[in-house]
């Protein structure tokens, strides 16, 4: 007998048994709640039938689904999770009509989604099953530029033989470079930094001395491979020690003047300003 999923047998297993194929589903996809376990009567009088609920399990697809609905609606976001795919993989695409709510700067807004719903979706799973929620076919168009800037770098530092560093990006972005870049023998690439600023350097083989040794990085852009500044010429002075004042005012002649190795490093570098790579692609 069954009555909004609640269904009744002489005994518990046969009311579960009767709900499962009633459903169409196993055992494992039920969510079963015995309400009554029932009772023998005597000489088969004044017995009992056993009373259980029993319904179909949320998928992990369908809570994470449900999940974002909720999110979006505490947000007061316009917008509504579709699953896509619900196996191995699961698969949300997030339908709306302004997607920039949704998206965020770089996709942060849907990175964030997005991991929430993952942890929802694993609830009480052994393994891990990957959550991946898209809006626009956001992921596929990122992808193909993180691919097209990590090809362009690569194809400068073998040029100029130095390494480039990019914008902190998320593991997922991080792993795009990566495999991008995995292929070629001319380059590697590495994650530095610490989260929430971790960072892909993009290495050619062909790297120069200086660069193997540090270089210049960016956040010290006019000081010199030790930290000490330019001059009003561009060149680097280590020495900061009061120069001894001139006699008379001559100057002194060319054979006498003192060189230091630093200026000759400034010379050579003199004018130049160190390059960086950032992402500052437009969505």
């Amino acid at each position: 007998m069954e009555t909004n999923n609640i269904f009744t047998a002489k005994t518990v297993e046969e009311a579960v048994e009767s709900g499962l194929s009633a459903l169409g589903i196993t055992r494992e996809q039920a969510e079963i709640e015995v309400l009554d376990e029932g009772k023998k009567g005597i000489f088969g009088l004044g017995g009992t039938k056993a009373k259980v609920k029993v319904s179909k399990r949320a998928t992990d697809g369908e809570r994470a689904a449900k999940f974002i609905d909720g999110l979006f609606e505490i947000l007061k976001i316009n917008a509504f999770a579709e699953l896509i795919s619900d196996g191995e993989k699961v698969e949300i695409n997030v339908q709306t009509a302004n997607s920039h709510q949704v998206i965020g700067h770089h996709g942060e807004v849907l990175d964030a989604v997005q991991t929430i719903a993952g942890a929802v979706a694993n609830i009480g799973n052994e393994q891990y099953k990957k959550v991946v929620v898209d809006c626009e076919n956001y992921r596929e168009s990122r992808n193909k530029t993180l691919t097209a800037l990590a090809e362009k770098l690569a194809k400068k530092a073998v040029e100029k033989g130095r390494k480039y560093k990019l914008e902190p990006m998320n593991p997922y972005e991080r792993r795009i470079i990566h495999s991008a870049l995995a292929n070629r023998e001319d380059v590697k690439t590495v994650s530095e930094g610490d989260e929430p600023n971790r960072y892909v350097v993009i290495i050619p083989s062909n790297l120069k001395p200086y660069e193997r040794r540090g270089g210049r990085d960016r956040k010290f852009a006019g000081r010199g491979e030790r930290g000490e500044r330019r001059d009003s010429r561009g060149k680097f002075n280590r020495d900061r020690s009061p120069r001894p004042a001139r006699s008379g005012g001559a100057r002194p002649s060319k054979a006498k003047r003192e060189i230091h190795f630093g200026t000759f490093l400034g010379n050579s570098g003199a004018g130049k300003t160190e390059e960086t790579a950032e992402n500052k692609t437009e969505e």
